[in-house]
């Protein structure tokens, strides 16, 4: 059993923290949900995220599907070894859907479904890219976005000094012009599209018209909102999930409202320590952020 006193926090990465090879120790562990996911998806997943390119992998349809599957086993395997539930969950963008799955929101196979349909409505939007501004804080950002860069988006809110943006493939090859000696680094990101945008408003939309087919449950355990920074209330989860898509993820408010957690012990669960590297930065820059309309 684990410290009464202490907070577990389990964080869920997102399509930033894929890549060829993850899963190969979890899919052996749980071979009933990997014939789940190959019925649904029509294909291997374990073939999917073991032998596919790099390239194949960054079309978010693929990303999304396998980061949903790993991440979903990789809490079940945690619980199963630990015997540990989290007190609370959140989830960086996809990750977000995991942080559902743990608390009880949609079962494996429905949260599988649902995510498909985000993979594939997200990657008929127009052509885009992303990537990370660093060394420069949110608000200053935004100034120089609105004034140089007006197409682009804050996208990712991930840490005081670092601010993922989106916007069209051309103007983000620009950014480092853009943002010139005020930045340490522009540095775009492997991704598939636009996400977290403007962009992103037509897929946000007809997302919402396909979750409505679902009854989606109240989380069990607290789950903190990309979209609010705040945990999932007693409404329809649908509406967050909608909103999410073309949102930007505050993850800097949801770290710092975390943080407000006795004994907060923070466990990132799936590939990569991405979020754990984040939780650092906002950590090191002090518990004094609070979230903002």
């Amino acid at each position: 059993m684990g410290d009464p006193d202490m907070t577990l926090i389990h964080v869920f990465p997102g399509q930033g923290s894929h890549r060829p090879g993850i899963g190969r120790e979890l899919f052996p562990k749980f071979p009933h949900l990997v014939r789940q996911a190959d019925s649904v998806l029509g294909r291997s997943i374990t073939d999917l995220c073991l032998n596919a390119t790099a390239q194949e992998l960054t079309d978010t349809r693929n990303t999304q599907t396998a980061m949903y599957v790993v991440n979903a086993l990789s809490y079940l395997d945690a619980v199963r070894e630990t015997g540990q539930v989290p007190d609370v969950v959140a989830g960086h963008s996809l990750g977000e859907y995991v942080a559902l799955f743990a608390a009880g929101t949609f079962d494996f196979l429905t949260g599988l479904e649902i995510v498909v349909r985000r993979g594939e409505l997200m990657a008929k939007a127009p052509e885009g890219g992303m990537a990370a501004v660093m060394g420069v804080e949110a608000g200053r950002v935004r100034e120089i976005l609105a004034e140089r860069a007006p197409t682009v988006d804050v996208a990712n809110l991930n840490a005081p000094e670092q601010t993922v943006v989106s916007g069209p493939r051309g103007e983000i090859a620009k950014l480092r012009d853009v943002f010139g000696d005020e930045a340490k680094a522009v540095v775009p990101l492997n991704v598939g599209g636009a996400f977290h945008s403007r962009s992103m408003s037509e897929a946000a939309e007809e997302f919402g018209t396909f979750l409505a087919q679902y009854r989606l449950a109240s989380p069990r355990i607290e789950v903190v909102s990309n979209v609010t920074a705040r945990p999932y209330g007693t409404d329809d989860p649908a509406d967050l999930l909608t909103r999410q898509v073309a949102s930007p993820v505050r993850w800097t408010e949801s770290v710092a409202y975390l943080l407000e957690r006795p004994e907060a012990e923070f466990r990132e669960i799936g590939p990569g320590q991405v979020l754990t590297g984040l939780v650092a930065q906002v950590k090191a820059h002090g518990r004094t952020l609070s979230p903002t309309a």
